[in-house]
């Protein structure tokens, strides 16, 4: 069962087995509109363009602290971590600014200080999507899925069968790698890709506009799995910057990098 819906600039797909766990044709149907609604719901709440978006709201509030739920909080703590564990190659303000965005655990709050901030989520909010849509896929008792975002961008739920998991390449062709995931993520980031396509840069070295030393411009294809599909996601954006995983990449995370792909479009991971 196969579902789907343009979000965050990209296409985000769901495929459900019938009986994986128990589960009928109705259970899975319920599941994927699910699946639909959280993912919807959080491109609204996360696009910088809308004017209505918690991005938005957040940006417009310089100086006051806002408080989030708990699932928007972790998604902002995830991004400061990055931050600071790549050495500023990951920045949500893409400026090299994130230190001026203050998080509170206590009262769970963030507050943006500085007069021309902005906050681009671009490189985690796929991430933190599917990881949000896993979540109501556990909660409905499913347990074998998948879920990526533009491909570039996958979430395996289990397994489709017990004796295999989900098969992931990682480019276009049959003869590219290809990974194997069982209730775990990947995140595939290309700048060259997106270069070929739009003639500009979809993935900046934050670090370039302060000139500090190590800043360039980002060349390296990198996938990097792991749990978590929004930390994945940020750090594919960072390695793809630092073209090395350094020592900070969180345990059970695991890097590859790639040959570049001619021509490639950047969302060129294909769930097989």
């Amino acid at each position: 069962m196969r579902f789907a819906i343009p979000a965050m600039g990209t296409r985000f797909e769901v495929v459900l087995f019938a009986g994986a766990g128990g589960t009928g044709h109705a259970q899975l149907r319920a599941a994927g509109e699910a699946v639909i609604d959280e993912i919807a719901y959080w491109h609204a709440r996360l696009n910088r363009f809308a004017p209505d978006s918690l991005v938005s709201h957040i940006v417009r509030r310089r100086g006051e602290p806002i408080r989030l739920d708990r699932e928007t909080y972790d998604l902002f703590a995830d991004a400061d971590t990055v931050w600071r564990a790549s050495e500023g190659a990951f920045d949500i303000t893409v400026t090299g600014r994130a230190h001026l965005i203050k998080l509170d655990g206590s009262a769970r709050t963030i507050t943006v200080d500085g007069d021309d901030i902005s906050i681009d989520l671009g490189g985690i909010a796929k991430g933190h999507a599917l990881d949000c849509a896993r979540a109501r896929l556990e909660d409905a008792g499913v347990t074998a899925g998948l879920i990526h975002g533009g491909t570039s961008s996958v979430v395996a739920v289990g397994r489709p069968s017990a004796s295999s998991r989900w098969r992931v390449a990682l480019g276009p062709d049959a003869g590219d790698d290809v990974v194997t995931l069982a209730d775990a993520a990947l995140s595939l980031s290309d700048p060259a890709g997106q270069r070929e396509v739009s003639g500009s840069d979809h993935i900046v070295d934050p670090r370039a506009r302060f000139g500090r030393p190590g800043a360039a411009r980002p060349t390296e294809r990198v996938a990097v799995i792991g749990p978590s599909a929004r930390l994945a996601d940020a750090w594919s954006t960072a390695l793809a910057v630092l073209g090395q995983a350094p020592d900070t990449l969180p345990i059970g995370y695991d890097a590859r990098f790639l040959p570049g792909l001619v021509g490639a479009h950047p969302d060129a991971a294909a769930a097989i």
